[in-house]
This record gives C-alpha cells, structure tokens and sequence, in this order.
C-alpha cells in the first residue's frame, strides 16, 4: 500500500513539474506581443480494485466489492487561450492590432518545409527589399507579400481598418495603393500548435484557415499604430504558481510519510 502511494505522489510531482514550466513560460511571456496563455490540463490515472478481507463474489453482493484506489495523476495536455490582450497605442504607423478574431499570415520555415503561419503580433517591420515582415529573429514574411516603395517614409503609410495599404511618397500628396492584408481564422483556434517565435501553424485539431479581408467573413479590423498585448494576467499566474508549489510540495510530503509508513508495516512483519 505505501509503494502505490509513493508510486501516486511521484506521478503528481511530475505534473506539477510540468505545470510549473507552462506558467513559468506564461510569466516570461507578459511583455511579448501577441502572445497567448498556456493552461495545463490533468487527468486521473487508472484505478486498481483492492478486495477488502473477507469480501465474496461480486454476484453475492448488491455493490461492487472491493475499494478503488487511484494511480495518480497524468499531464493530458497543455491548452492555449486565444483571449484578446489588452491594445494600447504605439505610435508607430507600422504597428498593426487585430481587434477581433484573426491572425495574420507569414511565410516562415518548419521542419525544413516552407510553410504558412499564424500570429496575432502585429509589429512589422520593412526588410532589405522593402517587403514588411514580422519583427520576430527570422523576419517572416507577410503572406501575401506586400512591398513599400523605398521612397516612401513610414508617416506615409495609411493602413484602413479593412486591411487596405496605401502609401504617400516623399514630396506627394496622393495615396497609392501597394497591397491589401489578409487574415486568417480557424474554427478552433485552440489546436493550433506553437511553435515559437510568436508563431503558430495549422493542425488537423484547429482545421484549415478560413482566409479574408478584415471586417469580412468574421474577420476583425485591423488597427494601425497599436498593438495587442500578452494576454497573461501577472497576479492570476502568481496565484497558480503558488498553489502549484504547495500541491508539489503536500505531494512530497506523502511520499515521506508513506516511506515512514512502511517501514512501520515492515518492522511489525519482522
């Protein structure tokens, strides 16, 4: 009995080592931009059946006999919450805010393969060749690709809530047209896998995208010169990673008291 007990305990420090690294990510992560929280979830271990002295068949009783004794505990999963962060002003005319559902789409390269990904960042930068990009480590690309004329400073760039790029040249007064943004949604966003770099790419979990302007199709707007923040509440994830450290530390103490235990049950069978 104190074995599975130790056995038990063991499985809950495990799990709650893992939570303790989701939240301890969620933490780091509160200044990032776009950036979605993490929750661990648990599921219980399968149960043993231990017959209880003198208990008969399970025919000559009107309950089933026995006491059920749980294994543990099991990390099912980790799950990402896609709730909006707050949006604050940057100031900065390439700073994009999604208010509403939506990622935007960049190119970017996983597990050698050239793919599509999905972030809700919106700080993008202009490259070497003028196409904005992600203002991630990589600078991955927008999809569809939009480039800025060279001669075009960045308090010439009108970006509409529809997604709409406009840019006034040096010395001009009109407005041209230079690409249109695209979002993406999914119909369950929460399967969609992280993969870094405020990034995240399509699984069979979360669909396909469904692809179209803002303020289409479901669509949010796109708002220019803000940008939404982490979603990661500092006080809610402190409480948790509290309770999280008492739950590892009553975990640790059953292992020691069921050690203690047998070597009581031990020493009595000697």
């Amino acid at each position: 009995m104190g074995i599975a007990a130790m056995n038990a305990a063991a499985t809950g420090m495990k799990a709650l080592d893992t939570k303790l690294n989701v939240v301890a990510n969620n933490l780091a992560n509160v200044n990032t931009v776009g950036f979605k929280r993490s929750r661990t979830n648990f599921e219980d271990l399968m149960y043993q059946i231990r017959r209880e002295p003198g208990s008969r068949d399970f025919e000559d009783r009107p309950t089933p006999h026995g006491i059920q004794v749980g294994l543990g505990v099991a990390v099912s999963g980790t799950q990402l919450n896609f709730e909006n962060g707050s949006i604050d002003p940057s100031g900065r005319k390439l700073d994009l805010a999604i208010q509403g559902e939506g990622f935007f789409q960049v190119l970017t390269t996983y597990n050698g393969q050239q793919l599509t990904a999905y972030t809700r960042a919106g700080n993008l930068v202009r490259n070497a060749n003028g196409e904005l990009v992600l203002g991630n480590s990589i600078g991955s690309i927008l999809d569809p690709p939009i480039t800025i004329p060279e001669n075009v400073p960045d308090d010439g760039i009108v970006i509409n809530n529809n997604g709409l790029v406009q840019v006034r040249e040096d010395g001009s007064s009109e407005l041209t047209e230079v690409g249109q943004i695209e979002l993406a949604r999914f119909v369950n966003p929460e399967g969609l896998k992280s993969i870094g770099k405020n990034l995240y790419v399509e699984t069979d979990a979360s669909g396909t995208p469904i692809t179209g302007e803002p303020l289409q199709d479901g669509m949010g707007e796109i708002m220019q010169g803000m940008l939404e923040n982490s979603n990661v509440e500092p006080v809610r994830e402190l409480v948790d990673l509290i309770m999280t450290q008492r739950g590892f530390e009553l975990n640790s103490q059953s292992i020691q008291s069921a050690d203690e235990a047998l070597r009581v049950v031990t020493n009595l069978r000697r």
